[in-house]
């Protein structure tokens, strides 16, 4: 693993880190997961089985120590986990696809909603959380669906540019306008 791309994984997780920590959490204590973010344009860029799981167990390991929600810290690290090798198993099969900026929002939008399912279903049940689950779904899943699409949609483009401008080894190689993958 190039030490390079270790350091823009810990940039990537880092400002997801900072993000995370400055929204304020919703219902229940939870709030929308901007690592989740930073994780999925981290697996979209270096596309390999190390990666993803340096990538999930970072994100799961911070997100479950910076957690609102009680009992939050397990959940977290699940939930990561199984998103990452989820989200990670629909690039390698939409490769020739996310190239387009619409797929890979779509490819976010659904990675947010199995993280959510997953880290309530995990919630409820390790630690038995008293709101129900639909409550729960509705009120900080959705709006998290929401809020993540978009701040990846301001945010990939830009992680993009920079990455065309720089030495950096990424799946992201310009051939045309298409993105290369290489696993």
């Amino acid at each position: 693993m190039n030490t390079k791309n270790l350091v823009l994984m810990a940039l990537l997780v880092s400002a997801g880190a900072a993000l995370y920590v400055v929204i304020p959490g919703i219902s229940g204590g939870m709030k929308p997961d901007f690592m989740l973010t930073m994780m999925f344009i981290g697996i979209l860029l270096f596309p390999n089985v190390k990666s993803v799981f340096l990538l999930a167990a970072t994100t799961g390991v911070i997100s479950g120590l910076f957690s609102t929600f009680p009992g939050g810290f397990i959940p977290n690290i699940i939930d990561k986990a199984i998103t990452a090798l989820v989200f990670f198993a629909f690039v390698l099969l939409l490769q020739k696809v996310l190239h387009k900026m619409i797929p890979a929002l779509v490819l976010c939008a659904g990675g947010t909603l199995l993280s959510g399912t997953v880290f309530l279903s995990a919630a409820i049940f390790i630690i038995g959380a008293e709101i129900p689950f639909g409550v729960l779904f509705v009120s900080v899943v959705l709006p998290a669906i929401v809020l993540n699409t978009v701040a990846f949609g301001l945010i990939y483009p830009l992680v993009i540019g920079i990455l065309k401008r720089s030495s950096f080894e990424t799946a992201v190689t310009v051939s045309g306008n298409k993105l290369a993958y290489k696993i």
